[in-house]
């Protein structure tokens, strides 16, 4: 049976990045000893808080948008983290069963510590879309995501009426923030550089496919890319670490949420980061090694440090932050 390992999947070439990224290491900068993170730098007088939105990271490329008015977004969240091994010499076992942790994910809701007005989801692989069924349930949240994964979530129970088909393209307004629909690219991985469980599942509204019992059940479906904006501040999130150069005209994000990896993508980091203007601030994700839980401090996969290198050899003026699990973080920027 064909295992996965998540450095392949995420294309990342470990012996080329991280030869070229050593010169990360000892620049001073504090942070976890264990997982890499470094501290964000303390606001200065100088600096203006972001129109009251915040940002808390759930782990991998769970990502809660808090913006003002009380809304709130959620962008592939995943509490779970069931064991899969991804991170380990011997990979992913694609028979890995899925589960959803509804204590855990009751624990969160019903405490008021997480609350969604939207859910949106990037592709539809495990660490992505499992948990999102049982949280739209919970929150009564609409969700964003191709047929594919809407297929896929009406299959595991997701309540149907909160359910909205996204192609990409789409510019949607709401009240006191907009969320603009992108199409992307999963991450490409091994020597032909392949998406890792690949595959749709058409028909949503006329066929419903198999209940997925596995985490191969879990097909990409499609790749979107999402921009967030409210409060006068605008973020960008992907999913994977690949996109499409073109969709990305005319975006200027303040803030990049930019997955770890790309090592079969032509220029990964630089590419992005002068498409989209140079972000004021990059914040990695989808860097942690996800068999541990959320309450432990991230742990990184092997990625972040050569994340770090590129972005701060393409853009010395963006701001690199990574955030710790759980963590809160309020951009604010210098006038």
């Amino acid at each position: 049976m064909t295992r996965f390992r998540r450095r392949e999947f995420f294309g990342l070439a470990a012996g080329a990045l991280l030869a070229g990224a050593a010169a990360a290491c000892g620049r001073g900068e504090s942070g976890s000893a264990a997982s890499g993170v470094t501290t964000p730098a303390a606001t200065t007088a100088a600096d203006a808080p972001a129109g009251g939105v915040t940002l808390r990271w759930w782990g991998n490329n769970g990502w809660e948008i808090r913006l003002p008015g009380g809304k709130t977004v959620l962008i592939d969240p995943w509490l779970t983290r069931f064991h899969t091994g991804t991170y380990s010499k011997e990979g992913a076992n694609p028979q890995t069963p899925i589960s959803v942790d509804t204590a855990l994910i009751d624990h969160y809701v019903d405490s008021g510590e997480l609350r969604a007005d939207h859910i949106l989801v990037t592709h539809g692989h495990y660490d992505h879309l499992t948990d999102v069924p049982y949280l739209a349930k919970k929150t009564g949240a609409t969700v964003l995501g191709t047929e594919t994964h809407l297929n896929l979530m009406a299959a595991l129970g997701a309540p149907e009426d909160q359910l909205a088909i996204a192609t990409g393209g789409e510019y949607l307004k709401f009240d006191g923030y907009t969320i603009r629909v992108l199409n992307a690219l999963h991450s490409a991985s091994g020597d032909r550089a392949e998406v890792a469980f690949p595959g749709t599942r058409p028909g949503y509204g006329i066929t419903k496919p198999p209940q997925p019992k596995v985490i191969r059940d879990l097909v990409e479906g499609g790749t979107l890319a999402y921009q967030v904006s409210g409060g006068g501040v605008s973020v960008l999130d992907f999913g994977g670490s690949n996109y499409i150069e073109s969709e990305l005209a005319g975006l200027h994000p303040d803030l990049l949420l930019l997955p770890a990896g790309g090592g079969k993508i032509q220029d990964y980091v630089a590419r992005l980061l002068r498409a989209t203007g140079y972000p004021r601030y990059v914040i990695p994700t989808h860097w942690d090694d996800f068999d541990y839980p959320l309450t432990e401090p991230a742990k990184d996969w092997g990625g972040l440090t050569a994340l770090r290198t590129a972005v701060t050899a393409a853009s010395p003026g963006t701001r690199f932050v990574p955030v710790d699990h759980l963590e809160l973080f309020t951009p604010a920027f210098t006038e």
